[in-house]
């Protein structure tokens, strides 16, 4: 039996991705400082050992570890000649991590900078740095986009119409929010009906949130309010969710995120039951967290 295409499989109930990747790699010896991505090519072992470790703990989808792998980001490693080598090798370890059963999706980021006038970059080569990006992913044999973790809505339409300028596969984008008032707002001050009304006409097969500074009570209220800005849009778009585990603390000097995954799921499950589908975590999660989430919700 070949497997379900992925536009097809996310509206098939819930879809779980994975967790975080950084502080993954940190607990198994990564510097705190190196760049993540660059461990694509120095310690793909260590990548590899990460994906299994979510795919074993109930992940449908893993995001390949290039989350500031675009030559602007990576420039600042001094690695900025190394874009295609980088999500190429990212590609297909994640892919070989999924297998023939799993997905993956080709994970791109912001670049850390603003375009004009605000910051420095021009539309069309942040367009064409993220397509350069995207090209290399799907040249690795990705299933998918997710565009994360975005706070300016500039960055998220110049990123998401570069993905889609090279392909035709899904397109997931996600933004990062923060409690503002009785809402929630970017740090950019993009609230969700400007996010939904922005990047839902660029024809993304699902919209959202990840990442953030937030309890877990502050995500599964912004869950309720993105439904309830897609009902009244009255729009098939698929939600995703990737909240962190709940809010940082300051911990001799590190910062440690201490939600049980129990209380993650039971937050997770809520989420579920609000509407959204397509859920994962961000900074804390751990594959306990997610195979926690896995127990609860694939009944």
């Amino acid at each position: 039996m070949s497997r379900i295409n992925l536009k097809d499989r996310i509206h098939q109930g819930l879809f779980l991705l994975d967790g975080a990747m950084g502080t993954q790699l940190f607990e198994r010896g990564l510097d705190i400082g190196k760049c993540n991505d660059y461990q694509n090519i120095e310690a793909p072992d260590t990548v590899l050992d990460v994906h299994r470790a979510y795919i074993q703990a109930g992940s449908d989808a893993v995001l390949t570890n290039t989350f500031g792998a675009n030559k602007f980001t990576l420039g600042r490693h001094g690695l900025g000649e190394m874009v295609e080598k980088i999500n190429l090798a990212g590609a297909k370890i994640a892919r070989k991590a999924a297998g023939k059963e799993k997905y993956v999706l080709g994970d791109i980021g912001p670049s850390g900078d603003f375009l004009e006038p605000l910051g420095t970059l021009k539309p069309d080569d942040l367009k064409d740095a993220f397509a350069q990006q995207a090209k290399a992913l799907l040249k690795g044999g990705v299933d998918g986009f997710i565009v994360e973790t975005m706070t300016a809505i500039d960055e998220m339409i110049v990123a998401v119409e570069a993905v889609k300028s090279v392909t035709a596969l899904p397109v997931f984008a996600s933004m990062s929010f923060g409690r503002a008032g009785d809402g929630f707002r970017t740090m950019m001050g993009i609230d969700i009906e400007t996010a939904f009304a922005k990047i839902v006409p660029l024809g993304v097969d699902a919209i959202g949130f990840n990442c953030g500074s937030m309890s877990l009570e502050d995500y599964v209220e912004l869950t309720v309010k993105f439904v309830a800005v897609a009902r009244g849009h009255g729009k098939n778009t698929m939600i995703l969710a990737e909240p962190n585990a709940g809010l940082p603390e300051l911990v001799d000097g590190e910062t440690v995120y201490k939600v049980s995954p129990n209380d993650f799921a039971l937050a997770a499950q809520r989420i579920f039951l609000a509407g959204v589908k397509i859920i994962g975590g961000c900074c804390g999660t751990t594959p306990e967290h997610i195979e926690a989430v896995a127990r609860t919700l694939k009944i």
